[in-house]
């Protein structure tokens, strides 16, 4: 669901209920009551995560401020599509559409570092740990004495 709102009817002004409760208040209060008080949500990406823009312009260039509420919890900037990230980083003034990808460009995918998920040479210990052997050309070091 990738969908850009310019108005700011009742739908778009954030509550406590949408932002997750007073589970999400508790984990993270500040941005939590940010939210509540000065944005207004403009869309939400294929993985959940929301997005918001401050109602009034605060910043000393005369934009107003941008930031993600990630749907996981986890604030990992890799859960971000490109075509939000560029709308984050004030490259567009709306979200690129999802629909608008050429046949050559990979669906988005999280960064899998560090997970069950993350890539795995032939070798590695997860992997059975077994690798090919030595061709010969590598010499192991002894100390002299």
């Amino acid at each position: 669901m990738n969908e850009h709102r310019d108005t700011a009817d009742a739908s778009t002004v954030p509550t406590l209920a949408s932002l997750g409760g007073l589970r999400r208040l508790i984990a993270n209060p500040g941005l939590t009551l940010h939210t509540l008080r000065h944005g207004l949500m403009v869309g939400q990406d294929s993985f959940g995560n929301r997005y918001f823009e401050e109602r009034r312009a605060s910043r000393p260039d005369g934009r107003k401020r941008r930031w993600v509420i990630y749907a996981c919890g986890a604030r990992e900037a890799s859960l971000v599509p490109p075509e939000w990230h560029a709308w984050l980083h004030f490259t567009t003034d709306a979200p690129l559409s999802e629909a608008s990808r050429r046949p050559w460009q990979k669906p988005h995918q999280p960064n899998l570092t560090g997970t069950p998920g993350s890539y795995r040479p032939r070798g590695h210990d997860y992997r059975g740990g077994t690798r090919g052997m030595a061709t010969g050309d590598y010499e192991s070091w002894t100390p002299e004495g």
